[in-house]
């Protein structure tokens, strides 16, 4: 676990990360303390916890408890944790001002989303303009939409072999990443930089084809291989992901220098704005 602070409105909630699961837990007494203003934050979650159990919610239930440091003596105590989801339900039960913009929130997202399983097409453009809101060219966006249907081709296709979503899709799409890029999707995350955000999101516009590459390169495989056990869709996935990785290699051959960069998403984008910055300060 490593633990960490986060700092909202002045006040400090304790985090911590869990690699493993790719999962961020939070003190639950601190997100308390920062919505309400309460002057006893651990008095107040014990009886709105009590009260939530009485109505059957889950989400109090299942709090884990971590050793977290203490705000007053420094020492770790055993605390209240929840992890996104867990903390996001808590939030909704909390009568206060400052939990109204996220219970306004929630509810946009919930309409969204009824919206889109309605309406598919609204995915693709929400992620369009998600995407430039947070600084993207358009150019990389066209390729990160390429290669979500990429991947897309390439889960229906593991649907249709009996690859069982969750467990089993992240041990063969790990399989591909290891194949071409040389490093494992933790590996290679953490080589950028990143805990819970997504790789292709962080990743350069080379790496991302080379990415679709090998998940493109899978899919005919395992369309042609027709294979039928776990271990034979794990071997055709190394050889998608060896494919690309031969490209890699030649790519990197006759650039001399290495396709995998370490740079994520926020430092990707402040190279575009510098680029247009200064081509403005040119023209200027």
């Amino acid at each position: 676990m490593d633990a960490r602070i986060q700092v909202f409105e002045d006040k400090r909630i304790r985090t911590a990360w869990n690699e493993e699961t790719e999962e961020w837990y939070f003190s639950v007494v601190d997100v308390v303390g920062v919505l309400t203003d309460s002057p006893n934050p651990r008095k107040y979650w014990s009886v709105l916890k009590t009260r939530l159990k009485k109505e059957g919610n889950e989400s109090a239930t299942n709090c884990s408890q971590l050793k977290l440091k203490s705000h007053t003596d420094g020492k770790s105590y055993k605390t209240d944790v929840a992890d996104t989801e867990q903390l996001l339900r808590i939030i909704q039960s909390i009568p206060s001002p400052k939990a109204e913009p996220f219970k306004l929130w929630l509810a946009q997202v919930g309409r969204e989303r009824i919206e889109e399983t309605i309406d598919p097409e609204l995915t693709i453009e929400r992620a369009l303009e998600t995407y430039l809101k947070k600084g993207y060219t358009r150019e990389w966006i066209n390729q990160r939409l390429q290669a979500i249907q990429v991947r897309k081709e390439l889960t229906d296709e593991w649907d249709v072999r009996g690859v069982q979503k969750g467990v089993e899709y992240a041990i063969l799409t790990d399989e591909i990443t290891k194949a071409w890029s040389g490093m494992s999707t933790r590996k290679y995350k953490n080589f950028k930089g990143l805990t819970k955000e997504n790789l292709r999101d962080n990743m350069s516009t080379l790496e991302l084809v080379l990415n679709m590459l090998a998940e493109a390169t899978t899919t005919e495989l395992s369309k042609t291989k027709n294979p039928q056990t776990f271990k034979e869709n794990l071997e055709v996935a190394k050889s998608g992901g060896e494919a690309a990785g031969v490209a890699r290699k030649e790519v990197e051959r006759r650039t001399g220098k290495s396709v995998i960069t370490s740079k994520n998403a926020t430092e990707l984008n402040q190279i575009v704005t510098n680029l247009i910055e200064g081509i403005t300060e040119d023209k200027e």
